[in-house]
């Protein structure tokens, strides 16, 4: 590693410290994992930068402090199988698999699915499994799960994700009936139901059921 990418490091982790991500397991994993792997084209000399950026599909990288405090609300233990649903450029599955035993990535675009599994391979990770697939419906075949994250939005949390979680288990979800009003949502499986907890405002682009033209 040169000086320029040790300072440019410790900015990355300055900046996310600054908006709140506090968690030493979550702050590890995001210095383990190069966005600028995930981030091609016009946009890659702003890898390192805290902003979202366009990605192919008409999608977006999220922001590395949202991807950090979303990974933290998550609270990822080491033994955990977590579900992430909208694998997009794969940035928060590779965050994810540092922290996971076992992550399942699902994403409506086949194109993006074979772009991130190209850089999970590059980058030697081995314990993700990305599929194309209909998100909003999860991934029953691997239910139930004890982490999952949804980095799209939807209406209500949804359903057939919800079914898919342990008792004890933990979603992040984005909520909001607009890509103007959102709230990102912590979903905790009970004994006898779920309980709900409201963290910050987000935008995220809405959760679509069925599969992408790509």
């Amino acid at each position: 590693m040169t000086d320029a990418d040790a300072e440019r490091q410790m900015q990355f982790l300055f900046s996310l410290r600054q908006r709140g991500v506090m968690d030493a397991r979550v702050l590890n994993a995001m210095e383990k994992v190069d966005r600028g792997a995930f981030v091609k084209g016009l946009f890659a000399e702003r890898a390192y930068e805290d902003m979202p950026l366009p990605i192919p599909c008409g999608q977006t990288i999220s922001q590395p402090s949202v991807v950090g405090l979303m990974t933290q609300a998550l609270n990822v233990q080491p033994r955990d199988k977590v579900l992430e649903i909208g694998t997009g450029s794969g940035y928060q599955a590779a965050v994810l698999s540092h922290l996971a035993r076992r992550v399942y990535t699902v994403e409506r675009h086949k194109r993006l699915v074979t772009e991130a599994s190209a850089a999970f391979e590059a980058l030697g990770l081995t314990n993700i499994t990305a599929l194309a697939a209909d998100g909003s419906r999860g991934y029953p075949e691997q239910a139930p799960f004890d982490r999952i994250l949804v980095t799209a939005a939807a209406e209500d949390p949804p359903g057939p994700l919800l079914a898919e979680l342990k008792t004890n288990g933990i979603m992040v979800v984005p909520v909001g009936q607009s890509d103007t009003v959102q709230t990102l949502i912590k979903v905790t499986r009970t004994e006898t139901g779920y309980d709900y907890e409201e963290l910050r405002p987000v935008r995220f682009v809405p959760l679509v059921e069925g599969m992408g033209q790509e």
